[in-house]
């Protein structure tokens, strides 16, 4: 009678006792992305369209497809790279236009979902979508004429790792291929640190009563934000921590590093070149060409 109680006490002492200044990368710094159970609730959270939390709406999605489809000089039989392509919703649009698509993807919802909407909109053969750690890739000599890799997925990986994601993206384009990189502005990223709570019953963190404690840290000398969720399962008594790193990038910092991956000339858009997205002025957009 007295385990939940129990456990729900030394999860709150546990939440007492943590860590106050966590050191950044140190339990891995993502989202437990390839869990089935969190990756169904994230594929909730992708098709909500009530908010752009997860994915953008559709008719900024629809502004962003144009204008990359200018930008990367794709055409109607283009081959096209999208890492990170969470269920489908940009590797599809652009099977509809002609290209021939790979998607790759940690989440097995998201994957399994991006697969049924390419059978629903005819476009199954033209695309293939790929379960895997994106870190893990190789299509090195794939001669892909373009790459995506929207919405700041950039920035959940170390420097290091971001570095040799580049190079592996200069190594699957042709020879004049082009990357498209969706970042954060660094100018623009809220520094302040900051702690907040609620109560749900359903949501991202679970489908049973829970408390969630979050907290954001920046760290000036890294110039990134780490920011960690507790979440206590009342009806067990479990305490998951869960800690999201976000490395922002300086706009000269970032020019530097595609140029070191390989590619030759790099062309920045700030505020998504003034695309209608409500948070433009939030983003800075490279296109890279090889």
């Amino acid at each position: 009678m007295n385990e939940i109680p129990q456990k729900l006490s030394d999860g709150l002492w546990r939440v007492y006792r943590r860590v106050e200044r966590p050191l950044p990368w140190a339990s891995g710094g993502n989202l437990p992305w390839d869990d089935p159970d969190f990756s169904a609730r994230m594929l909730r959270e992708h098709l909500d369209e009530s908010h752009g939390a997860a994915s953008r709406q559709p008719s900024e999605r629809e502004a962003q497809i144009a204008w990359l489809w200018e930008k990367l000089g794709l055409q109607g039989n283009g081959r096209l790279l999208d890492i990170t392509c969470g269920p489908g919703l940009y590797s599809v649009a652009f099977a509809r236009r002609g290209c021939q698509v790979t998607g790759v993807d940690f989440g097995p919802a998201s994957i399994a979902y991006a697969r049924e909407l390419a059978q629903e909109q005819g476009v199954n053969g033209r695309c293939t979508l790929i379960q895997q750690d994106v870190r893990q890739m190789n299509h090195d000599g794939a001669n892909f004429d373009a790459a995506l890799f929207l919405y700041g997925q950039l920035a959940v990986f170390t420097r290091d790792e971001a570095r040799a994601l580049l190079k592996q993206t200069v190594q699957a384009l042709r020879p004049g291929g082009r990357l498209c990189v969706e970042l954060l502005n660094q100018e623009r990223v809220d520094k302040k640190e900051s702690r907040w709570w609620y109560t749900d019953d359903t949501g991202l963190w679970g489908d049973a009563p829970y408390l969630h404690l979050g907290e954001r840290l920046w760290y000036t000398e890294e110039n990134l934000s780490l920011e960690r969720f507790l979440i206590l399962h009342l009806e067990t008594g479990k305490l998951d921590e869960i800690q999201l790193c976000d490395q922002t990038y300086a706009v000269p910092e970032m020019v530097s590093l595609l140029q070191e991956a390989g590619f030759s000339h790099v062309d920045v858009y700030p505020a998504w070149d003034n695309l209608p997205l409500y948070d433009a002025n939030e983003w800075v957009v490279y296109v890279a060409e090889k």
